[in-house]
């Protein structure tokens, strides 16, 4: 390897991509455009980044399999920052079982460290436990480390774990310290934020509060009956009935629990419920079998009485009935809160951390963008969205830790 392109290389892996690009901004051999692709990763370029990486890949000979994988890693490395999240992954599983091989082991593991936050961002975090248990990260230098640490508070937050997660980003600080790389580091205090920043809404007997994710988990963890609307679930301390697929009985369930220890009419109820503004007779009688569902449904948790106006929920152990919702509520609320990380997405990765089709995705996208509430750019498959900058906050680059290629 000449001089430029070890120097390119140590600049990026000091997190200084300018100064990498100075080396090598005017060569096309395979090493520069390699280099080349991450740096204009870490500027925020992805679309370049990705083109230069592929061309990178393209261009390393047959003989030169570990640096080709190395593209291949920064490649699925790219997509994650762009939440592009329906990359290949045998692609990134055959790299990785190159790099293994050939003793690269710092950019196996990477290969790794990508899949299991792909697995999280999609919500298979039974995946990415079982995947992250597989790494030590002990012999790993301070940047690799880093990102091992954001991993685990990652899972732990998703967890509720919040104890576990803040050890994880005290460890994600020391190391970052050592590391020196500014991207990392505004990583470690992004994810610190998320634990500092009001997670859910407490409605009780009338009143309501915000919430920190401590607070919700001692909720959760307590005695008390919780109609849950940010996962669409009743729990109490012993048992937890997922309403998820039943949106009518929640509805129910939600309306019942914010009126506790009071009962809600019946015309409210059917508004609540079917979205009806008047209520017929048929609607009552309608009302009267979803009430008799929810009150199966519910038969070991709480019991639904009738009263002269309406209903009235009873929990069987619990002291107290509490809602807990979204800190904001309005449409497209779950579409709002994904593009809250301050990353752009694609439609399509948007659909696959929804569990929802990406056309479904794309009209909440298209309704948000008219009101002014997300913006896009690029066009085609290149074309991302996101919330527009909130004053007072900086925009954090998810590119983890640059790769040496060569």
């Amino acid at each position: 390897m000449d001089s430029l392109i070890t120097a390119a290389a140590r600049a990026l892996a000091a997190g200084d991509p300018l100064g990498a690009l100075k080396r090598v901004a005017l060569r096309d051999d395979a090493p520069a455009l390699a280099l080349r692709g991450i740096a204009m990763a870490q500027l925020g370029d992805l679309v370049r980044a990705k083109a230069l990486l592929r061309r990178a890949a393209r261009a390393f000979g047959p003989r030169e399999a570990v640096a080709r994988a190395r593209c291949i890693v920064a490649e699925a490395d790219v997509a994650l920052a762009s939440r592009d999240l329906g990359w290949p992954a045998k692609a990134l599983d055959a790299a990785r079982a190159t790099l293994e091989a050939r003793g690269d082991r710092v950019n196996a593991a990477y290969a790794r460290y990508l899949e299991v936050r792909r697995l999280l961002l999609i919500g298979r975090i039974h995946e990415a436990e079982r995947t992250l248990a597989e790494l030590d990260p002990a012999p790993f230098p301070p940047a690799s480390r880093i990102v091992h640490e954001l991993v685990v508070a990652g899972i732990a937050i998703r967890r509720l774990r919040t104890k576990a997660a803040r050890a994880a980003l005290a460890r994600a600080e020391r190391a970052a310290r050592h590391a020196r790389i500014p991207a990392l580091t505004a990583e470690v205090e992004s994810a610190l934020l998320v634990l500092n920043t009001p997670a859910a809404r407490l409605m009780t007997s009338g009143e309501e509060r915000l919430l920190l994710l401590e607070e919700v988990e001692a909720l959760l963890a307590s005695n008390a009956f919780v109609v849950d609307a940010c996962r669409h679930v009743v729990r109490d301390s012993r048992k937890t009935v997922s309403l998820a697929r039943r949106p009518v009985l929640f509805a129910l369930a939600r309306a019942l629990g914010e009126a506790w220890p009071g009962d809600v009419p019946r015309d409210t109820l059917v508004a609540r419920a079917f979205g009806s503004r008047r209520a017929d007779e048929s609607h009552r009688a309608r009302l009267r079998v979803e009430v008799g569902r929810l009150r199966a449904v519910l038969r070991t948790l709480a019991d639904v009485s009738a009263t002269k106006r309406g209903f009235a929920l009873a929990p069987r152990r619990a002291r107290a009935v509490v809602v807990l919702a979204r800190p904001v509520e309005e449409e497209h609320a779950t579409v709002l809160a994904i593009l809250g990380d301050g990353e752009s997405w694609s439609s399509s990765g948007l659909a696959l951390a929804l569990g929802t089709s990406q056309r479904t995705v794309q009209r909440a996208l298209d309704s948000l963008g008219a009101a002014g509430k997300v913006q896009s750019f690029g066009r085609g498959r290149a074309r991302r969205w996101m919330t527009p900058p909130v004053g007072g906050f900086t925009t954090t680059l998810l590119l983890p830790a640059p790769l040496p290629i060569g």
